[in-house]
């Protein structure tokens, strides 16, 4: 697909209200960023800023479970606003998790607290494939309403999109859950490597497809969450996650909003990632912002990559980090500041505020 052509099942009209809102956000610091375009100042936003840290998202969510949550326009809605309201942040996130399309199309999951998500079924033969059908916009409009809410609401802020990358679903469809070695997952990848090809591929046809319907509903950009893929050396990467990832950037490239991909651990996969077709690649704490963008080389813009355990320093250590990173991304032709992993729950809201207005100020064009 050309980047003139219309993605298949994309609107072909679109209302006033939501035009003027969308072109008001493209000026928007982020998505200059993103383009590599000059910025009056560094673009901010956090991976799970919409999330545990706040008082006001455990008060909402009080007695409501995630997946529920996910599913509901109005408190999706209310959640994304929150960080934005708070810390004055440069894009909100969509509130979702990486498993709700794989519940819209029927898997049999949950998110348990304290553990994360669990399959009650999970996938490890070719029959068990079966149990993966496409994801039809029908199966997830609740995502549709909110985004329409959050494009009105957000004015010039723009809307990321979420979903998870295809390795990271298949380790939790193939584990049953979390896992810190990824034994099953990996013993699939090696010991049946085309059964493992045929289920990357349909995830990576749900999760752009899930993808698709946030940006026809109006979001701005989207970022792949590949969280657990730093389990693997390059050479499995390239061999066989790479291409489901690629498919995945490449089906939505023709609407023309940047595409984020960001994992965990990746210092060694920093440039297969930017290879698979993204034109952001997030970067962990684990490697400097600038060796970062000499790994995923020209072309693409940086994300990151502040520790998030520095955020329970005291504000002038958090300053001196934030320091090292806006210095080590000068010259950069477009940096995002971020952190290196999601806001951990027990982080004082105001460090965050104080980050974002520290980030806006130093970095002043």
């Amino acid at each position: 697909m050309s980047g003139n052509d219309r993605p298949e099942g994309q609107p072909t009209q679109t209302s006033h209200a939501v035009a003027g809102a969308a072109a008001d956000k493209t000026s928007s610091p982020f998505l200059r960023a993103c383009r590599r375009e000059p910025v009056p100042h560094t673009p901010v936003w956090f991976m799970r800023q919409a999330g545990r840290s706040l008082p006001e998202y455990r008060k909402v969510r009080e007695d409501i479970a995630m997946l529920d949550s996910c599913m509901r326009p109005d408190l999706v809605a209310e959640i994304t606003l929150q960080p934005v309201r708070r810390h004055k942040v440069d894009a909100a996130i969509y509130f979702s998790d990486i498993v709700v399309p794989l519940k819209a199309i029927g898997v049999d999951l949950d998110i348990k607290p304290g553990v994360g998500p669990v399959v009650e079924k999970p996938i490890r033969t070719r029959a068990d494939l079966e149990r993966l059908r496409p994801l039809d916009p029908e199966d997830v409009s609740y995502v549709t309403e909110a985004v329409g809410i959050l494009t009105r609401e957000l004015g010039a802020t723009p809307l990321i999109g979420f979903a998870g990358a295809p390795f990271t679903l298949a380790s939790y469809l193939v584990e049953g859950g979390p896992s810190k070695n990824h034994e099953r997952t990996k013993a699939l990848m090696y010991g049946d490597p085309e059964l493992w090809a045929d289920l990357l591929d349909r995830l990576a046809d749900i999760t752009a497809a899930f993808l698709k319907v946030q940006i026809e509903a109006g979001a701005n950009a989207v970022q792949l969450f590949d969280s657990w893929v730093g389990a693997l050396a390059p050479d499995d990467y390239r061999r066989s996650v790479q291409p489901a990832s690629r498919k995945v950037f490449g089906a939505v490239a023709g609407y023309g909003v940047p595409r984020i991909h960001f994992g965990v651990g990746t210092g060694e996969l920093l440039g297969l990632m930017g290879e698979a077709g993204a034109d952001v690649v997030g970067a962990d704490w684990r490697v400097p912002v600038d060796e970062a963008a000499r790994r995923v080389g020209p072309g693409k813009a940086i994300q990151g990559n502040l520790d998030p355990a520095v955020l329970f320093a005291p504000r002038e250590a958090v300053e001196r980090q934030a320091a090292h990173i806006l210095q080590a991304a000068r010259g950069l032709e477009g940096h995002i500041f971020n952190l290196g992993h999601g806001v951990l729950p027990d982080t004082d809201p105001q460090a965050l505020t104080d980050l974002v207005a520290y980030v806006h100020e130093h970095s002043a064009r």
